[in-house]
């Protein structure tokens, strides 16, 4: 089988998305990112990673670290909540005790909540500078583990109406959620990352958000017996579709500003005539078009993977500013990590994905002045936000076994990693 001429593969974090081929580095992508970000380390802790840094995130699949790093791209993100790890406010009926366990990244200062024998809502509320505008997306997230006693973790806040969702951190599931999306994730060692979106519908002045402890029958607003309580830590608040990684805060609220990866390879490096472009990717969540581009710098040629707004997989290649490629699409889940091949060649283009040809196109030309390789669309815009675990480019066609071969996972745990599914 032909050696690809361009090879990315996560191993290492720096200044750059190191390839491994070609040697000479000029395969390598730019990097930038400013202000610390974390990730997943291989421990399964979160960990920060410093300015202008990649990051290598280590995929968890029930709370234990499975396979592979990926490296990770992120939008900018803000977040509100100004003591992250010591999330504080006005305390109803509960008590707070600070530094009782091990948080998720490793180090002893999660905090405790617990009720009293009063009979009303059990919570801390906080109210944070930062406005809501109508109409924009909204996430709430926290860190909650399960202290024994069988209280419920609640995330709270205002919108000009209360939302909330309930968790429960005995067996990793959500109990109720008023409105909105709510999502329950586990991060092992009993520590599960619970967070709630919404849709403001009004503007409202400022942030107000309540970590809550609930019973048995998901009430927040019950009679108390001071016997109800949980951990946490890790709190954020964000405004967004969906919730990125964990952004610590200490005093004030940060901004982790967006991720670029660009600028690999050269004109020597790409073939005009014939090629393929392999890339085995994940999205982060449903968001704008986003996509990975071998171009010209410009609109007129390029050819691409993108996910559509709808989360749908495309292939694409335009050349002279016209679309060459038509149902080169695949439905699947966007948020699994899914291996994509796109072969060209005059009147030859073909779409694989996972292992299968999805789509051939027989009429059509290759583009012209081929030179870099993007996680945007080639211009700039439309930056690739997601996991991606390799890029792989080959300067003339494969065969149809060998596009198979390349699109396909090497065994069942494999695709069962990739997929993050349990293996029992």
């Amino acid at each position: 089988m032909a050696k690809p001429k361009l090879a990315l593969i996560p191993a290492a974090q720096g200044s750059k998305l190191f390839s491994v081929l070609p040697s000479s580095g000029v395969g390598d992508f730019d990097f930038s990112r400013s202000g610390k970000a974390t990730r997943i380390n291989s421990q399964g802790l979160i960990e920060e990673v410093s300015n202008g840094q990649s990051r290598l995130n280590y995929p968890m699949i029930d709370g234990k670290v499975v396979g592979c790093p990926s490296h990770i791209l992120e939008p900018t993100r803000t977040n509100r909540v100004p003591n992250s790890d010591e999330f504080s406010g006005s305390e109803t009926n509960v008590s707070v005790s600070r530094n009782q366990v091990i948080s998720p990244d490793g180090t002893l200062n999660a905090d405790r909540v617990l009720d009293n024998n009063n009979n009303g809502e059990h919570l801390i509320t906080g109210s944070y500078s930062g406005s809501i505008t109508s109409g924009l997306d909204y996430v709430a997230s926290a860190f909650f583990k399960s202290d024994g006693t069988g209280g419920k973790g609640v995330i709270r806040f205002y919108t000009g109406s209360w939302q909330n969702a309930v968790f429960n951190l005995e067996d990793g599931t959500i109990s109720y959620t008023s409105s909105g999306v709510s999502k329950i994730e586990n991060y092992g060692n009993g520590w599960y990352r619970c967070s709630l979106k919404f849709t403001a519908t009004t503007d409202y002045g400022n942030t107000i958000i309540q970590l809550a402890i609930g019973n048995s029958l998901n009430q927040f607003s019950y009679q108390g017996a001071s016997s109800l309580g949980v951990y946490f830590w890790g709190v954020q608040f964000e405004q967004g579709s969906f919730p990125t990684s964990y952004i610590p805060t200490n005093g004030s609220a940060v901004t982790r500003s967006a991720e670029v990866a660009n600028g690999s390879g050269d004109v020597d490096t790409f073939n005009d005539s014939e090629g393929v472009l392999m890339a085995e990717i994940s999205a982060l969540a449903t968001a704008p078009t986003r996509g990975i581009t071998l171009g010209d710098g410009t609109s007129l040629n390029r050819i691409q993977f993108y996910y559509s707004s709808s989360n749908v997989l495309n292939g694409n290649l335009i050349t002279n500013g016209s679309g060459q490629v038509t149902g080169f699409s695949y439905n699947g889940d966007a948020n699994l990590f899914n291996k994509c091949a796109l072969k060209y060649k005059v009147n030859d283009f073909a779409f694989w994905v996972n292992g299968f040809k999805i789509t051939v196109d027989t009429n059509g030309i290759t583009p012209n002045g081929l030179n870099t390789l993007n996680f945007d669309n080639g211009t700039g815009a439309a930056p690739f936000y997601g996991n991606t675990k390799q890029v792989q480019y080959y300067n003339s066609v494969l065969t149809d076994s060998e596009l198979e071969k390349i699109s396909s996972w090497t065994s069942f745990t494999d695709m069962a990693q990739g997929q993050l599914y349990t293996i029992e």
